[in-house]
């Protein structure tokens, strides 16, 4: 009883002193560039209490009693900054941002008055640190995402065809996993549902022989409202054996200007690249190629058996300077094209924060050039790194249009999963231009909405137009689309015939007579290929439960779902958190690298995050 007691005094007390306190927050900036300042330390005078800033230039003190303070954030290097009459307020934050000029010289500390708001926490995704941003700040974070304009229902008696480019890009689910893991939600425009739902792969079927992929389909109910179903179509690349991999040309496209000084973004990405070289066959061949405020050749193209040549040359380079992209990336395809391996894995894999501005720096002059290069064979593969200044958009375009992929990589297990565990897919294109069309039977389906792809949609026409450019597909890559349906009844399609002067809308006899919900058509080329290739699948039957569906169908509904709830869609309809983390934890199935088990813990901090917005803290 004594224990019990004491127990409850601890967690009593332990109540008291967090609605009793308050805590300071805030980022730590090199006044100039804006660039974090990690392991700075802040501490607030004539007290015991500090913090350290993180790798991204983050801090905060928390148990701060009620009160003025002044505070001082102060490292090696650059003149030291103190914030006098900071205000801390029970049971909210504080934020005060510091920025911290450079110094070669000892220099007398800066005293400035804050001027600040004590604000409750706000997790909100609107803007980068919710509404706890300071406007200084602001003006240095300049990371860009392109709006999404999420597709809505369309009636399949009016539109019966849905046609979009495959896309196995995961870089969004990465990204934003980076915001959740800081404690706060992602932009929604930083978050793609078919990027969170290709993040994963699924136990398809291999393709046959005779086609390198294969298609799998489902049809179940729809979690987040019982009225609607669910269809799941599945592709498969088929897997190329590493004793069949055909002999790669690299050259490593690398950033090294003065943004990249930051150790989430060089030294990470240094890191990254040494365990791709790990990777490499003897008849490989690598070259390095780096840009700041001018472009050289650091490494002309080494076997991949000399890999601790290659090895010495990544640890030699230092960030500095500006960014001259577009001219690296010239210089990168110059050397491609010098050592093409005819019949081989030619491709230029770019590593940067993407924030160009010297020489071609135009999102569109880029494209341009890259959609030239492509052409003659060189591929893309575009890997981020960073914070603050990250051009998500440029990248995901730069990639969509140089036949090749995009990857965020946030952390060196992250770089392992692309670089080591998904390496074949990464680097060995297997299909290419790879575009998919699904005819809906209106007899069986009266409307759909495909989750995500909006960035990857193209005309009906554009199906069979060979000069279309659409997704690349690699070895043992899938590729996953959901559609949320409303079935059709015969009462309702009585109710959809059109009354139009010119045209009659009718629905073929032999569709209500038929049990086929829909059929699927793939186009693609062979990597080396200029002629498309095409397979199909038809879909037929009624749905199934939810609870006898597939893992595959239940996972990438609850990824979807999670998706939907960050981005705040206007179709999530009933969906919940609590519905993801049970959903996702009956269908983990196998989880060799620990991703499924990695997303329940996303969700559950997301949980935690949505909690916290609600109540106000």
């Amino acid at each position: 009883m004594r224990f019990r007691l004491f127990l409850f005094i601890i967690f009593s007390s332990s109540i008291l002193l967090a609605e009793s306190t308050g805590r300071i927050s805030g980022k730590i900036t090199e006044v100039n560039t804006g660039e974090a300042l990690p392991g700075s330390n802040i501490v607030i005078q004539r007290t015991k209490l500090g913090a350290s800033a993180d790798a991204e230039g983050y801090y905060t003190i928390s148990n701060v009693p009620p009160g003025t303070y002044s505070i001082q954030a102060k490292m090696m290097g650059y003149t030291s900054v103190t914030i006098t009459d900071v205000k801390v307020v029970a049971d909210s934050t504080t934020t005060i941002n510091f920025q911290l000029p450079a110094s070669t010289v000892e220099a007398e500390g800066i005293i400035v008055t804050a001027n600040r708001e004590v604000i409750k926490m706000d997790l909100s995704s609107s803007s980068f640190f919710g509404s706890v941003m300071d406007e200084r700040f602001i003006r240095h974070n300049t990371e860009e995402y392109d709006k999404i304009n999420e597709s809505g229902f369309f009636e399949v008696i009016k539109t019966p065809l849905s046609t979009f480019a495959a896309d196995v890009d995961a870089a969004s689910y990465s990204n934003a996993r980076r915001f959740i893991m800081q404690d706060q939600l992602p932009y929604k425009d930083a978050v793609r549902t078919e990027e969170f739902i290709n993040y994963f792969s699924y136990d398809y079927k291999l393709p046959d022989k005779k086609d390198p992929l294969s298609i799998n389909l489902e049809y179940s109910d729809c979690p987040w409202d019982k009225k609607h179903k669910l269809i799941h179509i599945g592709l498969k690349g088929k897997i190329i054996p590493k004793e069949k991999q055909k002999p790669s040309n690299l050259v490593f496209l690398i950033d090294v200007s003065g943004s990249m000084d930051n150790p989430k973004k060089l030294p990470l990405l240094k890191r990254a690249f040494k365990l791709l070289v790990e990777q490499l066959n003897p008849k490989d061949k690598i070259a390095i190629v780096v840009y700041a405020s001018s472009t050289g050749l650091v490494l002309p193209a080494a076997a991949g058996s000399e890999k601790k040549l290659i090895i010495e040359t990544l640890d030699k380079l230092r960030a500095g300077g500006s960014t001259a992209g577009g001219a690296g990336i010239q210089l990168a395809y110059k050397i491609a094209k010098e050592n093409y391996i005819k019949g081989g894995n030619n491709r230029v894999i770019l590593a940067t924060d993407g924030d160009f501005n010297v020489g071609i720096s135009s999102t569109s002059e880029l494209v341009r050039f890259i959609e030239e290069k492509r052409d003659e064979g060189i591929f893309l593969t575009v890997l981020g790194f960073g914070m603050g200044n990250y051009k998500d958009n440029r990248l995901q375009e730069l990639a969509d249009r140089g036949n090749g992929n995009h990857a965020y990589i946030d952390n060196i297990l992250e770089a392992k999963k692309v670089l080591v565990n998904e390496i074949t897919s990464t680097l060995f294109t297997i299909a290419k231009d790879a575009k998919i069309q699904v005819e809906f039977n209106p007899a069986k389906v009266k409307s759909y909405r495909l989750l995500g792809y909006e960035n990857r949609e193209l005309e009906d026409k554009d199906f069979e137009d060979d000069t279309k450019d659409a997704g690349e597909i690699g070895a043992g890559h899938t590729v996953t689309a959901l559609y949320e349906v409303i079935e059709a009844r015969n009462q309702e399609l009585d109710e959809d015939k059109y009354e139009l002067k010119y045209q009659e809308t009718n629905v073929k006899p032999e569709a209500h007579k038929s049990k086929e919900v829909l059929t699927v058509r793939i186009r693609y080329k062979e990597p080396d290929g200029k002629k498309s290739n095409e397979i199909s699948e038809v879909l037929v039957g009624d749905p199934i439960k939810l609870k006898k569906s597939s893992d595959n169908f239940r996972f990438s509904a609850a990824v979807a779902e999670f998706a939907m709830i960050l981005r705040d869609s206007e179709f999530k309809g009933d969906s919940n958190i609590e519905s993801v983390l049970k959903l996702a934890e009956n269908s983990k199935g196998k989880d060799v690298f620990g991703y499924r088990a990695e997303f329940l813990n996303l969700a559950e901090r997301v949980k935690m995050l949505l909690s916290d917005k609600i109540e106000g803290k």
